[in-house]
């Protein structure tokens, strides 16, 4: 096998390294930091950008700032061969093509980049070039899912041609996209990746993890022939593209993380239906206490924020002296705003309210899982202050345990459990608790 590259994935929230293992995660992208990624002996590394939280300017000065602190790092380590992945998973939402058009300006050029969105955790498939989401057991094509009425990221189109003309303004017309059918998978794209050029936009079916596999490794076999490839996918490319061995304590053993024999916390920021769901069932399992934060009052007076924190935190103290799990959840009411950014800042205070929270859990604390992409990502960077994680591997299918640093200043070891909002039945999120709930 020739030396493989190395695969660095821009992550614009922190779940896409939920189907590999092993590896690290980077909170921040200064070159040290980098280079420690670059460096370290797992084929694959992440960058937690959080872009999807942000405005499209703010995405665009971030991507560009990740990428040029890359180029130096990868010229301090001498890195030949790698391959970029912009991985966003949320059912088509994000600042596509905003961010592989930063990534090609930076760090290109590309022959090709490729548009790869199965996700088959999340019940995520792409069928003659149409994208699907498995919903109550019916394959629907995504533009008739409430994900394509997001009112930031939405779209109309579910055929990926039409999806990737829609997106970019009609820069790239549909019938300038190449296809790359189940059929085409199945028989090698070999020869065709080799004649792609000048950032060709392709699209890529899969029905399981086998049509990745073998895209993966004709890839590979291309990449070390000096052919140069972007991607944007969700995360079951990766599991192909890392090609890593099981993972080294399987998922129903998970508690041996666990610190202390101890209760944990639970922290549930996601909006949307399925985490809804999923909390009603968690809030019956025995040993959990519940917790509601009503957000709603960070509307009306300026100092709600401290007399908030000051009540939740209290609630989850007595529920962890109890031995209980406290279960610290946003209230789960629709509020309307004026226009986007409102949205977004009030997120912002929500969000910052949270990290609070997690500030003033009980030092003792045995296990924290954090439900949402953007809760979990700033769960990482300002609740907990990483600058990097291990990945441990996944609780569940599509659910990733990362474990804190040793010299934690606060919680040293602490296995934190990424849980994104759209992964999952409605029993995943009690299930994983019960996973890891001492007794």
């Amino acid at each position: 096998m020739t030396n493989r590259p190395k695969i660095i994935v821009l992550d614009d929230d922190p779940t896409g390294s939920q189907t590999v293992h092993s590896c690290l995660l980077l909170m921040q992208w200064d070159v040290a930091t980098l280079r420690q990624g670059l460096a370290d002996e797992a084929p694959i590394f992440f960058v937690l950008t959080n872009t999807r939280a942000l405005t499209p300017e703010k995405a665009v000065a971030v991507t560009r700032e990740v990428c040029q602190s890359l180029q130096a790092a990868i010229a301090a380590e001498g890195i030949q061969d790698f391959l970029v992945v912009s991985r966003s998973d949320s059912t088509l939402r994000g600042h596509y093509p905003i961010e592989t058009d930063i990534i090609a300006a930076e760090l290109g050029p590309f022959d090709a980049h490729f548009l790869v969105p199965a996700f088959f955790e999340g019940g995520r498939t792409t069928r003659d070039s149409v994208h699907y989401l498995n919903v109550n057991g019916v394959d629907t094509p995504v533009h008739e899912t409430e994900f394509a009425k997001d009112s930031v990221f939405g779209y109309r189109h579910s055929y990926l041609p039409d999806y990737v003309a829609e997106k970019t303004a009609g820069r790239i017309p549909a019938n300038q996209v190449e296809r790359f059918l189940l059929a085409d998978l199945r028989s090698g794209v070999g020869d065709r990746l080799l004649h792609l050029e000048q950032n060709q936009c392709v699209v890529v079916d899969a029905e399981n993890q086998a049509d990745l596999d073998r895209f993966a490794a004709d890839v590979l076999a291309v990449a070390a022939q000096g052919k140069r490839f972007l991607f944007r996918s969700a995360a079951s490319l990766l599991t192909a593209l890392a090609s890593l061995p099981p993972q080294p304590i399987a998922p129903a053993e998970m508690a041996r993380y666990v610190r202390y024999g101890k209760p944990g916390a639970v922290i549930v920021g996601s909006h949307v239906k399925k985490t809804t769901e999923q909390l009603t069932h968690l809030l019956q399992a025995s040993n959990v206490a519940g917790v509601e934060v009503n957000v709603a009052e960070l509307l009306n007076e300026s100092n709600a924020h401290h007399a908030l924190l000051q009540a939740v935190v209290e609630k989850a103290t007595t529920a962890h002296a109890s031995g209980k799990t406290p279960v610290i959840y946003t209230s789960r009411q629709e509020l309307t705003f004026a226009d986007v950014q409102t949205r977004l800042d009030f997120g912002e205070a929500v969000s910052s309210l949270l990290m609070q929270v997690i500030r003033h859990l009980p030092a003792d604390l045995g296990f924290l899982i954090s439900k949402g992409g953007i809760t979990s990502n700033d769960t990482l960077s300002t609740g907990l202050s990483l600058r990097s994680a291990r990945l441990l591997g996944q609780v569940l299918p599509g659910v990733s345990m990362v474990r804190t640093p040793s010299d934690h200043p606060q919680f040293p070891d602490l296995p934190v459990v990424l849980f994104p909002g759209n992964v999952g039945d409605a029993t995943a999120l009690a299930l994983a608790y019960q996973r890891l709930a001492p007794g």
